[in-house]
């Protein structure tokens, strides 16, 4: 079997609006969403169901594989189930549906994905496997119509990339993290803090009592050209720090070091990819998602910068930064208007880079045996 994206033409471009059932279940959130897409791209969200398992792994201070991929199997079912209530709908008014095929813990993403092949071959409808990245690439285009092409900074708890986007399955990497995503550093550092799981909003919450001019942190690649991030250099010297901290100030002010120290490595690497798109590109619009954009300190930051470089900003709605699956549904439905649908057979994947053929190519990371992952 390829492990490429396994799509293949059904003969044509959609001409009636498309309503698809997405399912999310990449990580820790077992959702399922309804969306309606017009032939000229506007899309309406029917229905959105998250069951969130931030219960289930918080004595473990983050998400424990196989706990999650359980939580997956006892809930898709009914959450599916809410989700079509919601929308008022039969499986009979579907046209199509899409499921989370990776990347992601492959436990839970093999969950997600079943269900949606179940479903598909019940009801005779067609199967588009997503890749998890598209979705959030998508995810500003939930909120209002966003014409392509964007530039995107994708920044979530596993993925930190800066990418061209001219549509779905039209991707261009121009920089990824070397390391850890910013959206890790947020949760390490806040583990080391004793904030408990999740870690990134309980340090955003922390840091609007702290005065981070307290703490020198290291600032990363300052040297470099390119638009790539790295941010263990700042999680391991936080993590430090963390074990100083006596009193509950001592943590809010290191709580707010931190939190800048990201937004400014992020507004950094942004400017310099703001200024080479500019340069190739007369629209100019600069696209913020995944979950580390529901940050209101780093979407700030990232506003200003588009701001100062000509750039209209745009982050998606605060309910569709963090994972759902409304925007797997919405990728989904894209595709499936261009006529590209999945194999029954499409596998899992634990790695997916949105523009593989650059990631085997030109890796951030060496490629292993579960495939190249940025």
């Amino acid at each position: 079997m390829s492990m490429g994206a396994d799509y293949s033409s059904d003969g044509g471009r959609a001409t009636a609006p498309l309503t698809v059932l997405g399912l999310e279940t990449s990580c820790d959130e077992t959702a399922a969403s309804v969306v309606r897409l017009t032939p000229d791209g506007v899309a309406t969200v029917l229905s959105s169901i998250v069951h969130s398992q931030i219960d289930d792994h918080a004595a473990y201070g983050g998400v424990v594989p196989e706990i999650a991929a359980r939580s997956h199997v006892e809930m898709i079912e009914g959450v599916t189930r809410r989700a079509m209530d919601e929308a008022g709908l039969g499986y009979e008014a579907l046209d199509g549906v899409a499921a989370t095929a990776g990347p992601g813990l492959v436990g839970g993403v093999m969950v997600g994905l079943s269900f949606g092949k179940a479903v598909a071959l019940a009801r005779d409808l067609p199967l588009i496997a997503v890749n998890h990245l598209e979705g959030h690439a998508v995810s500003a285009r939930l909120g209002e119509p966003v014409a392509y092409p964007f530039l995107l900074l994708l920044v979530s708890g596993g993925h930190c990339q800066l990418l061209e986007v001219r549509g779905v399955g039209d991707m261009t990497r121009l920089g990824t993290t070397i390391d850890d995503a910013a959206g890790e550093a947020f949760d390490k550092i806040a583990k080391a803090m004793g904030l408990g799981y999740p870690g990134g909003p309980a340090l955003e919450k922390l840091a609007a009592a702290g005065d981070g001019a307290r703490f020198d942190l290291p600032r990363a690649l300052l040297g470099r050209k390119d638009c790539d991030f790295s941010f263990s250099g700042l999680k391991t010297a936080a993590s430090r720090l963390a074990a100083t901290c006596e009193t509950d100030q001592d943590k809010a002010d290191l709580a707010d070091a931190v939190q800048k120290a990201i937004a400014r490595q992020l507004g950094e690497r942004s400017d310099r990819a703001l200024k080479d798109y500019a340069e190739n590109h007369q629209h100019r619009l600069f696209v913020v998602a995944g979950g580390v954009a529901a940050n209101k300190t780093i979407r700030s930051t990232l506003e200003e910068v588009a701001r100062r470089n000509g750039f209209d900003f745009l982050a998606p709605p605060m309910a569709y930064c963090t994972d759902n699956a409304a925007m797997i549904a919405l990728a989904g439905a894209e595709r499936l208007q261009k006529g590209l649908v999945s194999d029954i057979d499409a596998a899992a994947r634990p790695r997916w880079p949105l523009d593989e053929h650059k990631a085997l190519a030109d890796p951030a990371h060496k490629p292993g045996r579960k495939g190249a992952k940025a």
